[in-house]
């Protein structure tokens, strides 16, 4: 039996069309036209992942991811506008796993899908991954999508764990924003360069959360972004 997702939005046409397009994937699908219903339903009828809208009537996705996450851990990935920013930066500080802007393909969504679910499996599992990514203080699991700074846990949502590792892997070459994009989302998509931006930024604030001296992440102006190496 396939894994059970929750898909919360009042758009009844994201209802329809990614629902019917994950089930083809082989998922099980419970819909929900606001958060109200969702906490009801969830609470009946746990998934193993729920994709929630920000911006509802009668509860918003943050007061759900709230809600849920006084009773659970399960995976969150957000649907958000592009003028979110600051209710995806809340909702991430409250353990959202990933966010996606509208609009977005749905093969996109089935790879976010896939990768939290992959993350979250992993990360449940005691043994370390041979594929460890070390560079000086900084340490990325990629099979398991953690990484620690200075032996301290950053929680990183995929599309900015899979930045840091484009960006950790080779320290000291530089990344164009096409590059980071095609390594967040693939080649197929197509993205705002701002897009890239954000997500960097949320990348240092995270580390600096950690360590207030963090500054690895170097940005070379009107060319892109590099990972110094700490000897730098």
């Amino acid at each position: 039996m396939g894994k059970r997702l929750a898909l919360v939005d009042d758009d009844q046409n994201i209802l329809t069309s990614v629902s019917l397009a994950l089930e083809a994937e082989g998922f099980e699908i419970d819909t929900y036209h606001d958060g109200e219903q969702a906490l009801q339903g969830l609470s009946r009828r746990p998934a193993d992942l729920a994709i929630l809208d920000i911006k509802m009537p009668r509860m918003t996705g943050i007061e759900l991811l709230e809600k849920l996450r006084l009773k659970s851990a399960m995976p969150v990935i957000f649907l958000t506008s592009k003028d979110d920013e600051l209710d995806e930066a809340l909702g991430l500080g409250l353990g959202a796993d990933d966010y996606i802007t509208k609009p977005f393909s749905q093969r996109l969504l089935l790879a976010r899908i896939q990768a939290v679910l992959r993350r979250t499996g992993a990360a449940s599992s005691p043994e370390a991954s041979a594929q460890q990514i070390r560079q000086g203080d900084l340490l990325l699991d990629p099979e398991r999508h953690l990484v620690s700074w200075k032996q301290k846990d950053v929680k990183l949502t995929v599309t900015e764990f899979l930045l840091l590792q484009a960006l950790a892997t080779r320290p000291g070459h530089v990344k164009n924003r096409d590059q980071l994009m095609d390594a967040a989302y693939g080649e197929s998509v197509f993205l705002d360069d701002r897009t890239i931006d954000s997500h960097v930024k949320r990348l240092r604030r995270k580390f600096k959360a950690t360590d207030p001296a963090f500054d690895q992440i170097e940005t070379l102006y009107g060319i892109g972004y590099r990972y110094k190496t700490q000897d730098s």
